[in-house]
Protein backbone atom coordinates (compact mmCIF):
# COMPACT_ATOMS: atom_id res chain seq x y z
CA UNK A 1 0.00 0.00 0.00
CA UNK A 2 1.07 3.54 -0.71
CA UNK A 3 -0.17 6.98 0.18
CA UNK A 4 -3.33 8.83 -0.77
CA UNK A 5 -4.25 12.50 -0.69
CA UNK A 6 -7.38 13.16 1.32
CA UNK A 7 -9.41 16.20 2.32
CA UNK A 8 -12.40 16.78 4.57
CA UNK A 9 -15.01 19.39 3.76
CA UNK A 10 -18.56 20.59 4.07
CA UNK A 11 -20.23 20.33 0.67
CA UNK A 12 -22.18 23.33 -0.58
CA UNK A 13 -25.54 21.70 -1.42
CA UNK A 14 -27.54 21.95 -4.63
CA UNK A 15 -28.41 24.08 -6.40
CA UNK A 16 -25.76 26.36 -4.88
CA UNK A 17 -22.82 23.97 -5.36
CA UNK A 18 -23.31 23.49 -9.11
CA UNK A 19 -24.08 27.19 -9.60
CA UNK A 20 -20.82 28.25 -7.95
CA UNK A 21 -18.86 25.51 -9.73
CA UNK A 22 -20.15 26.67 -13.14
CA UNK A 23 -19.33 30.28 -12.29
CA UNK A 24 -15.83 29.25 -11.19
CA UNK A 25 -15.30 27.47 -14.49
CA UNK A 26 -16.66 30.51 -16.34
CA UNK A 27 -14.03 32.73 -14.71
CA UNK A 28 -11.40 30.47 -16.29
CA UNK A 29 -10.43 28.33 -13.30
CA UNK A 30 -9.40 25.05 -14.94
CA UNK A 31 -9.67 23.14 -11.64
CA UNK A 32 -13.35 24.03 -11.17
CA UNK A 33 -14.83 20.75 -12.42
CA UNK A 34 -12.42 18.60 -10.42
CA UNK A 35 -13.22 20.19 -7.07
CA UNK A 36 -16.73 19.94 -5.62
CA UNK A 37 -17.85 23.28 -4.15
CA UNK A 38 -17.04 23.19 -0.45
CA UNK A 39 -15.82 24.72 2.81
CA UNK A 40 -12.55 23.04 3.78
CA UNK A 41 -12.11 21.38 7.17
CA UNK A 42 -8.90 19.46 6.32
CA UNK A 43 -6.87 20.71 3.35
CA UNK A 44 -5.19 18.23 0.98
CA UNK A 45 -3.23 15.89 3.22
CA UNK A 46 -1.14 12.88 2.26
CA UNK A 47 -1.70 9.83 4.47
CA UNK A 48 -0.81 6.16 4.33
CA UNK A 49 -3.59 4.28 2.56
CA UNK A 50 -3.57 1.76 5.42
CA UNK A 51 -4.57 4.55 7.85
CA UNK A 52 -7.86 5.31 6.02
CA UNK A 53 -9.97 3.11 8.36
CA UNK A 54 -8.55 5.00 11.37
CA UNK A 55 -9.24 8.33 9.65
CA UNK A 56 -12.84 7.26 8.95
CA UNK A 57 -13.31 6.10 12.56
CA UNK A 58 -11.97 9.44 13.84
CA UNK A 59 -14.26 11.41 11.52
CA UNK A 60 -17.27 9.30 12.53
CA UNK A 61 -16.51 10.10 16.19
CA UNK A 62 -16.19 13.84 15.46
CA UNK A 63 -19.48 13.83 13.51
CA UNK A 64 -21.36 11.79 16.12
CA UNK A 65 -20.52 14.42 18.74
CA UNK A 66 -21.46 17.28 16.41
CA UNK A 67 -24.68 19.22 16.03
CA UNK A 68 -26.15 20.60 12.84
CA UNK A 69 -25.81 24.36 12.43
CA UNK A 70 -26.92 27.06 10.00
CA UNK A 71 -24.53 28.04 7.21
CA UNK A 72 -24.86 31.29 5.31
CA UNK A 73 -22.73 32.65 2.50
CA UNK A 74 -22.75 36.33 1.59
CA UNK A 75 -20.55 38.44 -0.66
CA UNK A 76 -16.94 38.01 -1.64
CA UNK A 77 -13.47 38.30 -0.18
CA UNK A 78 -9.94 37.64 -1.34
CA UNK A 79 -6.62 36.43 0.02
CA UNK A 80 -4.69 38.49 -2.56
CA UNK A 81 -1.84 39.43 -2.60
CA UNK A 82 -0.78 36.65 -0.19
CA UNK A 83 -2.61 33.92 -2.15
CA UNK A 84 -4.36 34.18 -5.56
CA UNK A 85 -7.84 33.32 -4.28
CA UNK A 86 -11.27 34.95 -4.51
CA UNK A 87 -13.95 33.44 -2.30
CA UNK A 88 -17.53 33.71 -1.14
CA UNK A 89 -17.60 34.58 2.55
CA UNK A 90 -19.04 32.32 5.26
CA UNK A 91 -20.96 34.83 7.40
CA UNK A 92 -22.89 32.34 9.56
CA UNK A 93 -21.46 29.01 10.68
CA UNK A 94 -17.81 30.14 10.64
CA UNK A 95 -17.32 29.48 14.36
CA UNK A 96 -18.74 25.96 14.04
CA UNK A 97 -16.48 25.31 11.02
CA UNK A 98 -13.47 26.50 13.02
CA UNK A 99 -14.27 24.15 15.89
CA UNK A 100 -14.87 21.23 13.51
CA UNK A 101 -11.61 21.67 11.62
CA UNK A 102 -9.70 21.71 14.93
CA UNK A 103 -11.31 18.40 15.90
CA UNK A 104 -10.67 16.88 12.45
CA UNK A 105 -7.00 17.94 12.53
CA UNK A 106 -6.51 16.86 16.17
CA UNK A 107 -2.73 16.39 16.69
CA UNK A 108 -3.48 13.12 18.52
CA UNK A 109 -5.70 11.88 15.66
CA UNK A 110 -4.86 9.90 12.51
CA UNK A 111 -4.68 12.98 10.23
CA UNK A 112 -2.87 15.73 12.13
CA UNK A 113 -2.11 18.71 9.95
CA UNK A 114 -0.39 22.02 10.54
CA UNK A 115 -1.88 24.82 8.47
CA UNK A 116 0.19 27.12 6.25
CA UNK A 117 -2.15 30.03 7.05
CA UNK A 118 -4.63 30.68 9.90
CA UNK A 119 -7.95 28.87 9.29
CA UNK A 120 -10.56 31.03 7.54
CA UNK A 121 -13.72 29.20 6.38
CA UNK A 122 -14.70 30.22 2.84
CA UNK A 123 -15.88 28.90 -0.55
CA UNK A 124 -13.26 29.37 -3.27
CA UNK A 125 -14.67 30.72 -6.56
CA UNK A 126 -11.40 31.58 -8.31
CA UNK A 127 -7.87 30.33 -7.72
CA UNK A 128 -4.64 30.94 -9.58
CA UNK A 129 -6.16 32.69 -12.60
CA UNK A 130 -5.19 36.05 -14.08
CA UNK A 131 -5.91 39.24 -12.14
CA UNK A 132 -8.61 40.50 -14.51
CA UNK A 133 -10.56 37.24 -14.13
CA UNK A 134 -10.07 37.36 -10.36
CA UNK A 135 -11.48 40.89 -10.36
CA UNK A 136 -14.49 39.70 -12.42
CA UNK A 137 -15.16 36.88 -9.94
CA UNK A 138 -14.91 39.27 -6.99
CA UNK A 139 -17.35 41.73 -8.57
CA UNK A 140 -19.78 39.20 -10.10
CA UNK A 141 -20.38 37.44 -6.77
CA UNK A 142 -20.32 40.50 -4.50
CA UNK A 143 -24.08 40.17 -3.99
CA UNK A 144 -24.20 36.36 -3.77
CA UNK A 145 -26.30 34.89 -0.95
CA UNK A 146 -27.01 31.27 0.02
CA UNK A 147 -27.95 29.48 3.22
CA UNK A 148 -28.72 25.95 4.35
CA UNK A 149 -28.56 23.74 7.45
CA UNK A 150 -25.15 22.06 7.67
CA UNK A 151 -25.87 18.50 8.78
CA UNK A 152 -22.44 16.90 8.37
CA UNK A 153 -19.26 16.73 6.33
CA UNK A 154 -17.49 14.32 3.99
CA UNK A 155 -14.12 12.67 3.34
CA UNK A 156 -12.69 13.07 -0.17
CA UNK A 157 -9.76 11.52 -2.02
CA UNK A 158 -7.87 13.18 -4.85
CA UNK A 159 -7.40 10.84 -7.79
CA UNK A 160 -4.34 10.61 -10.03
CA UNK A 161 -6.32 12.74 -12.49
CA UNK A 162 -6.52 15.57 -9.93
CA UNK A 163 -10.27 15.11 -9.40
CA UNK A 164 -11.64 15.00 -5.84
CA UNK A 165 -14.11 12.17 -5.19
CA UNK A 166 -16.27 11.64 -2.12
CA UNK A 167 -15.37 8.51 -0.15
CA UNK A 168 -17.90 8.81 2.69
CA UNK A 169 -20.33 11.22 4.32
CA UNK A 170 -20.40 11.80 8.07
CA UNK A 171 -23.76 13.13 9.37
CA UNK A 172 -23.87 14.93 12.70
CA UNK A 173 -25.41 13.18 15.69
CA UNK A 174 -27.26 16.23 17.04
CA UNK A 175 -30.40 17.93 15.79
CA UNK A 176 -30.66 20.88 13.42
CA UNK A 177 -30.32 24.36 14.87
CA UNK A 178 -32.45 26.69 12.71
CA UNK A 179 -30.99 30.01 11.56
CA UNK A 180 -32.09 33.10 13.44
CA UNK A 181 -34.14 34.40 10.52
CA UNK A 182 -36.13 31.14 10.37
CA UNK A 183 -35.22 30.29 6.77
CA UNK A 184 -33.41 27.02 6.18
CA UNK A 185 -32.34 27.19 2.54
CA UNK A 186 -32.04 29.95 0.02
CA UNK A 187 -29.69 31.04 -2.71
CA UNK A 188 -29.60 33.91 -5.11
CA UNK A 189 -27.29 35.61 -7.51
CA UNK A 190 -28.10 39.19 -8.45
CA UNK A 191 -29.05 39.69 -12.08
CA UNK A 192 -26.76 42.14 -13.83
Amino acid sequence: MGTVTIGVSIAVPEPHGSELQQLRAGFGDAAAHGIPTHVTLLPPTEVDEASLPAVEAHLAEVAAAGRAFPMRLSGTGTFRPVSPVVFVRVVEGAEACTQLQQQVRDPAGPAPRELQFPYHPHVTVAHGIDDAAMDRAFEALAGYEAEWPCTGFALYEQGADGVWRKLREFPFGGSVVPPQNGRMERGSLPIR
